[in-house]
Formats: structure tokens, C-alpha cells, sequence
């Protein structure tokens, strides 16, 4: 490829080190599948980015199948009693609700809408 041909580069500037510009460099290590830049997949069993980067809290289901988060009560569909159940928490400073979503064994059993106000979130 010419640098001419290359319809990105403004200013051409060499690596000290490898001789190279370093956009053709790194674009030919992506052709040649030699990089370690990886799309971003969401791992299965989740659905959602919103699962992967959250908070993270674990509850006990009651024998009434609730589980409590500060003053609140959600009803655990899905989960045995007496289990522990992960709530991934997502707020959204945008529209101020958070979505909670209980996971139990990379199982989703339920999701709930809640204001942040009412989680008391830490804010720095």
C-alpha cells in the first residue's frame, strides 16, 4: 500500500522503534488477524451490556420468595427459597430510574424499574 493511497493519514510521522507508521502497521496486523483488538462480544449466558458493567449485590430469597435492597422488596420468580440470587444493578443518571436484574445460576428471573433515589446510591 502507498501513503498516498491512504486517505486517513494527515501527517506522516515513523515509530523510532519500528520504522513504521503506525496506523498502516496496526491496520495490516488486523487484516493478518496478528492484533489483540477484539470486538466486543456480551458473554452468553447474559443478554445486555447492562449485565456486565453494573453493580453487583448478592440477597438470600425468603421463604415468601422476596429479597430485600435497603428499603426495598422485590419478588423472586425463578428461585428456589433460602438460594442466593445476584442483582445487577444499572442506573441511568439520564432518567433516573435503574434497571434491577436478578440472575440466579446464569438463569434472568425477573427485572425491575426503580428509581435511583430509592437504591441510595453512592456518588462521588
Amino acid at each position: 500500500m502507498r501513503i498516498e493511497d491512504h486517505p486517513r493519514l494527515i501527517v506522516l510521522q515513523v515509530h523510532s522503534t519500528t520504522g513504521e507508521i503506525p496506523i498502516l502497521r496496526f491496520e495490516r496486523a488486523v487484516k493478518e488477524k496478528k492484533s489483540l483488538f477484539r470486538e466486543f462480544t456480551i458473554p452468553s449466558p447474559y443478554e445486555s451490556a447492562k449485565d456486565i458493567f453494573c453493580l453487583r449485590v448478592k440477597r438470600k430469597v425468603d421463604p415468601y420468595h422476596k429479597i430485600s435492597l435497603h428499603n426495598l422488596k422485590f419478588r423472586v420468580h425463578k428461585a428456589p427459597l433460602r438460594e442466593e440470587v445476584e442483582l445487577r444493578i444499572a442506573p441511568d443518571e439520564k432518567t433516573g430510574m435503574a434497571e434491577v436484574r436478578i440472575w440466579y445460576k446464569d438463569i434472568l428471573t425477573d427485572v425491575y424499574q426503580v428509581e435511583n433515589s430509592d437504591l441510595n446510591l453512592v456518588r462521588f
